[in-house]
């Protein structure tokens, strides 16, 4: 079979004559000849293939140029890519609808007609940090009031006024008088405050382009808990004696386990899985997870750093969580059991329990 003309070759490849004619002007999929008198583009047969697959990769939204980057590759290292490229689409679909989420059950709450019906509930609370025995500094934060649980994981030379500076940043709305449909745009703007807090704390270091910290937080609504989370510190749920992981890890190493390319007990030994994609700091990305919670009486709410969920098991987590009645003896045990396991990190627990309200 001879050459074939551009209207042939769209028509086999699926792809239009316009996008044939970008794509060779991008370099991504030259025609095997041009003629010099017409100045008609003819393609070989055997591109078929590779043109079907850019049909193919477009459809799934891919950028161009990563297209032109997946062509140039073997079938295994395509494929790879791909699955990657896939992955991140699924996180940030989850990241879209996390906030359709939130915004589904928040925005009903402006309407004044709704008033709620259910019995009052309130939270008593704990919070806790330990250096470890390994660090010789603490570069955590843990802050638990009436309305605002937190906990900091500062990194770098300025870790430390970095976590806390965060934290300080949200103090705010622990004593504000936060209407309820303005919660959204309050939280949202909180985090740009702790972000400007946090470079500000940072830049005072030798390498501030290597500090800062990771932040998750949950705020009290009186019914719900408003969720912000961006790094690998985590909000455990222990709920009717099941313990839930609310949070996800912004981790390298979470990030390839969700592409498939490691397994959960790879990851728990990997050599740099405490290696953030996601943290409040200099050229870090920043977006916070956003998640609003319903609350149960007898919910229990943990927020630890990774100095504890790396060295303490999720049983022995739950074990606590389930046993011991007060908050403060809760927090006490687990940074117990993080130190009793060699206490190699900073380490820092908020515990909080959803109760009745005495009227």
């Amino acid at each position: 079979m001879g050459l074939l003309t551009i209207g042939t070759f769209a028509k086999a490849s699926r792809l239009s004559p316009k996008a044939l004619r970008l794509y060779d002007e991008l370099g991504l999929l030259p025609p095997a000849r041009v003629d010099p008198v017409t100045g008609y583009r003819l393609y070989a047969p055997e591109q078929l293939d590779q043109a079907r697959l850019v049909a193919w990769l477009r459809r799934l939204g891919m950028p161009l140029a990563r297209i032109r980057q997946v062509c140039t590759l073997e079938a295994g290292p395509a494929s790879r890519e791909i699955r990657a490229f896939w992955a991140q689409v699924e996180a940030d679909t989850a990241a879209r609808r996390d906030l359709a989420t939130f915004l589904i059950d928040h925005l009903p709450r402006k309407d004044p007609a709704m008033s709620p019906t259910a019995k009052p509930l309130g939270i008593r609370y704990a919070a806790l940090s330990d250096t470890g025995l390994v660090r010789k500094s603490n570069q955590d934060t843990a802050y638990a009031g009436s309305r605002l649980l937190a906990v900091a994981d500062g990194y770098g030379s300025q870790g430390a006024p970095a976590s806390a500076a965060a934290v300080d940043a949200l103090k705010h709305l622990d004593t504000d008088s936060i209407p309820v449909g303005d919660l959204l745009n309050v939280l949202e703007d909180a985090i740009e405050q702790a972000k400007l807090a946090v470079h500000g704390a940072a830049g005072g270091g030798s390498s501030p382009e290597e500090a800062g910290t990771t932040l998750t937080a949950m705020f009290w609504t009186g019914s719900q808990l408003a969720l912000v989370h961006i790094g690998d510190s985590r909000v455990y749920l222990l709920r009717d004696g099941g313990l839930f992981q609310i949070t996800h890890d912004h981790t390298m190493v979470q990030s390839l386990v969700d592409e498939g390319r490691l397994s959960p007990e790879e990851a728990a030994s990997h050599p740099q899985r405490s290696l953030l994609i996601r943290a409040l700091g200099h050229g870090a990305d920043a977006v916070p997870d956003m998640r609003l919670h319903d609350a149960q009486q007898g919910d229990r709410y943990l927020l630890c750093s990774d100095g504890l969920s790396t060295v303490v098991s999720t049983g022995e987590i739950r074990r606590v969580l389930s046993e011991i009645g007060e908050p403060e003896q809760a927090v006490r045990e687990l940074i117990a059991l993080a130190n009793g396991s060699g206490g190699p990190d900073n380490v820092s627990c908020v515990v909080a329990d959803v109760t009745e309200l005495q009227q």
